[in-house]
């Protein structure tokens, strides 16, 4: 049973009324996919698109008494212009034609990541691959080859970069007042939502929550201007996916493997999704590609060998680099020090600097196509 319960919530909200309104937020019907876990607690506000920065004081209005009720430690409100489920305390609504359904789903247009010259996608079709460790590893690759480099933490639900990036803390407000300010990690500008929430916070939202805290890192973050923003997206062929396919222009996708057939099963799934979505795949990733006593010397070949770059060839698609299966690497990453700017010197380090001048190699000359328009059949 949780531990906050979940009329107290809806009271504090019901405090809440916007501007000019003659109703507050809860009986508008504009709080939705309300979720109450243990001390945790979650929801969104729907507006219209064109109210979105005319809402975000009512928004930190919410989550502020939301916050001041006994026993809560963490709370997380969106804006989003999607309908995450029925207005909580509202009755059902008639049904929609499918016009009006269409609309109602329309993600908000504005710009995002304005200033960023390329943006790449980091993603794997299974979790466990290594993912989060090549994205920071290849962001501070590209760095080191002199590009100005972002890194956004688009795996919403296990945001592990901070930790990776040894950074902590949140981001403070941007000059402008109106943006926040990502933190700056070796020269790589670095956003996630782990700097927002307690590390020990479970992330527990519904789709348009995931696609409007997404948009909403990407619009409301001072990025400035890059050469090339990473983005390390959660594993599978989900909502976080399908916004950044949708709502950014990416130059391309790097996929992440593991060499044993199981994992690339999943890899063919990846590839075919941003295929589908009309983003490059700029290559294959073999991670835990093989592994090097330290004392003899023997290779072993603990997950099998030579799997992605047989599905890479197979599926026409480059073969950027292979990752050895190395304790240095974890090392370095659970201590906040990725390999690439600890222990520039070693193997581990310079398979991901290979990765980053293959990537580089593959957006040189690449034309930036506008974002696809994504239709649900």
């Amino acid at each position: 049973m949780s531990a906050i319960d979940r009329e107290a919530v809806l009271a504090a909200l019901r405090r809440i009324r916007p501007p000019d309104a003659e109703q507050d937020i809860v009986t508008a019907g504009l709080v939705t996919g309300l979720v109450v876990k243990d001390s945790n607690v979650g929801f969104a506000i729907e507006v219209a698109p064109e109210e979105g920065e005319a809402f975000e004081p009512v928004r930190k209005a919410a989550e502020a008494a939301v916050r001041e009720l006994a026993g809560v430690t963490s709370v997380t409100a969106v804006l989003t212009a999607e309908r995450a489920g029925p207005p909580e305390g509202a009755a059902p609504s008639r049904p929609t034609s499918p016009s009006q359904e269409a609309a109602a789903q329309a993600p908000r247009q504005r710009p995002l990541a304005e200033g960023v010259g390329a943006i790449v996608a980091v993603a794997s079709g299974k979790g466990g691959v290594g993912k989060s460790t090549t994205a920071v590893n290849l962001a501070m690759g590209l760095a080191r080859l002199g590009l100005r480099t972002g890194l956004l933490d688009a795996d919403i639900y296990g945001p592990s970069l901070p930790r990776m990036a040894g950074l902590s803390g949140r981001p403070p407000a941007a000059p402008d007042g109106q943006k926040l300010a990502p933190l700056v990690a070796h020269d790589v500008k670095v956003m996630s939502m782990g700097f927002l929430v307690d590390e020990d916070a479970p992330m527990i939202w519904r789709g348009p929550m995931v696609q409007s805290a997404i948009q909403q890192m990407l619009g409301d973050v001072a990025w400035g201007e890059l050469d090339v923003m990473v983005v390390d997206l959660p594993p599978g062929t989900g909502d976080a996916q399908l916004t950044m396919a949708q709502r950014v222009p990416l130059a391309g996708a790097v996929i992440v493997s593991t060499p044993q057939d199981i994992a690339l099963l999943d890899v063919k799934k990846a590839v075919n999704m941003f295929r589908k979505v009309d983003v490059p795949i700029l290559g294959i990733v073999e991670n835990m590609s093989y592994f090097c006593c330290p004392n003899c010397g023997h290779r072993t070949d603990i997950f099998a060998y030579g799997g992605a770059r047989t599905t890479a060839a197979a599926m026409e698609v480059d073969f950027l680099a292979e990752v050895p299966l190395d304790p240095v690497i974890r090392e370095l990453s659970d201590s906040g020090r990725p390999v690439v700017v600890a222990d520039p010197d070693t193997a581990q380090a310079q398979a991901y600097m290979e990765l980053a001048r293959n990537v580089v190699d593959r957006l040189e000359g690449a034309e930036r196509k506008p974002a696809p328009r994504i239709v649900y059949a």
